[in-house]
């Protein structure tokens, strides 16, 4: 991205940038603690972005819902294991710092991606880092801001037909499940792991409810079959509004090139689309769970 102006924040907050491009969509950035707030705008309009205090510790943060989705892919068993981590502290402050969420995969698995977005939907490709001596736990230090932080942890495993996993989360969860093809077949010793009826044919779904933050419940899966990638449609913001609150800060405008996109902006193009399907996906599964439970499946 080019930058097009500068402009300076008064200590109202306020402030009004020149743009080169009317009628386009803009992000405006806020940094605060070192931690941006990020909000999509149009040119003439006014934005209104809350900004907290940080820490490195914080009460009330819970997950709400973890999906561990996976198939086949050749000798490899691909998964995407994405999580929806709530932030929910009285008062609300962003919890920043190193750690901020840690998960635990298979031994061997071999990660492909890491992706986050926070509550305001925007996001991108993050890196883990592993545990030394623990094979499988890695940590991510991206800021848990008040309200939901999306994960999603893409990795292979080997695979000769069948795979163990041996669960453990950071964080309560209120919700875990595990979809796979119907050509696969699940088992447990668990007996809290429930069959949902989503009502269609081309996955199955396994889910339990009310887990507490520590060892989860083990479960297997063998046989062969893959699931349909998922799919979503986005916008990308035509320009970027750098906003940093500190004495006299300073409002950055950049503007998005009018040649044709490079290689690094075409990779960020289909990672927002893996984002946004992620977030259709977390909403549509929660009505599948919120369903299930009230109509006593």
């Amino acid at each position: 991205m080019q930058e097009e102006s500068y402009t300076k924040v008064d200590e109202q907050g306020s402030f009004k940038v020149p743009v080169q491009y009317p009628g386009k969509q803009y992000l405006v950035r806020v940094v605060h603690d070192g931690v941006s707030y990020d909000q999509q705008a149009t040119t003439g309009g006014s934005v209104s972005i809350s900004v907290f205090d940080a820490t490195t510790q914080v009460r009330g943060v819970t997950g709400s819902i973890e999906i561990l989705r996976t198939g086949t892919n050749g000798s490899l068993l691909h998964v995407s294991d994405m999580y929806e981590i709530w932030n929910q502290s009285n008062p609300p402050v962003t919890r920043n710092g190193t750690r901020t969420f840690e998960v635990y995969l298979p031994p061997h698995a071999k990660i492909s991606s890491v992706l986050a977005a926070s509550s305001d939907k925007l996001g991108g490709m993050i890196s883990a880092t592993a545990v030394p001596a623990d094979p499988g736990h890695y940590t991510v230090s991206f800021p848990l801001r008040p309200g939901a932080t999306k994960f999603a942890f893409n990795y292979d495993l080997p695979y000769e037909g069948r795979a163990s996993f041996r669960t453990r989360h950071q964080y309560p969860m209120q919700q875990f499940a595990i979809m796979i093809p119907p050509t696969m077949k699940f088992s447990s010793r668990s007996s809290a792991f429930e069959v949902l009826a989503t009502g269609n044919y081309r996955y199955q779904v396994r889910a339990i409810n009310g887990l507490r933050a520590g060892e989860g419940p083990a479960f297997d899966l063998s046989g062969d079959g893959s699931l349909a990638p998922l799919r979503a449609q986005t916008r990308t913001p035509a320009a970027v509004i750098l906003a940093t609150p500190r004495p006299s800060p300073l409002v950055s405008l950049s503007s998005l090139p009018t040649t044709a996109p490079h290689a690094n902006q075409t990779r960020g193009y289909f990672l927002s689309l893996i984002l946004g399907a992620l977030t259709i996906m977390l909403a549509v599964f929660s009505l599948f769970v919120w369903r299930s439970r009230n109509t006593g499946h």
